[in-house]
């Protein structure tokens, strides 16, 4: 099975001198195709450092760190850029749909950006949008939609690319507990279809969906456990 995210001997240092911080520490990690693994951690214990590593938004200090086979410290701003847009689906706890744009437009940018022709974007968009259930809802603007309807949308937004990672960094953080739990139930079928999906998040009990929970405490992995096949 292949390595999606492979971290060696990371350790992110942000600062100098006497107020230098470590805030990852030495760590080691590998998640492979069709894992759907938390990363749980109280503030500080390094999530956020982490998930900007995965995310191709920064590169280590020291240590390796690969993203879909490719090394981050051998990309430069553009590449970086080109592995973020075609290797990994994001999704955030404040959605960041595009306001005054329908639910459909929403899902097809993604493939704008990327040149894809826009009846065919906005194709590809529909058949996305209808598999995650809002098909009927393709002509909403987001605020038209509840926080669940728009963390749906942002899900098929992420999903449209098909991307090599799905990244979700407190997903259900905006969401009442019912809806929390529909988003979730949500990533559980996306990732019995094949989908790698990381989720950031300070929830244990949210953690507690994913098949794999590694937890952080002061920039270094203290717990790595998996639930029995």
């Amino acid at each position: 099975m292949s390595v999606v995210v492979e971290m060696s001997k990371v350790t992110k240092t942000f600062g100098e001198g006497s107020s230098i911080v470590r805030a990852l520490d030495g760590v080691d990690l590998k998640i492979k195709k069709g894992e759907f693994v938390a990363i749980v951690g109280a503030s500080g214990s390094g999530k956020s450092t982490m998930m900007n590593l995965i995310g191709c938004l920064d590169k280590p200090t020291s240590g390796i760190v690969k993203v879909a086979g490719e090394d981050l410290s051998e990309l430069n701003d553009k590449k970086l850029t080109s592995l973020r847009n075609f290797a990994i689906g994001f999704v955030f706890q404040s959605f960041f749909l595009l306001p005054k744009t329908d639910a459909l437009d929403n899902v097809a940018t993604p493939l704008l950006y990327r040149g894809v022709p826009a009846r065919e974007a906005r194709k590809k968009a529909m058949t996305m949008l209808t598999k995650l259930g809002m098909g009927d809802r393709h002509t909403h603007q987001s605020t038209e939609l509840s926080g669940g309807q728009q963390q749906r949308v942002a899900i098929a937004r992420a999903l449209v690319t098909e991307p090599s990672l799905i990244l979700a960094d407190e997903p259900t953080g905006a969401l009442d507990s019912n809806t929390g739990k529909q988003v979730m139930d949500l990533f559980e079928t996306l990732n019995k279809e094949g989908k790698t999906i990381v989720l950031i998040t300070h929830d244990v009990d949210i953690a507690k969906r994913a098949k794999r929970r590694i937890t952080l405490r002061d920039g270094k992995i203290i717990n790595d456990e998996s639930d029995a096949a």
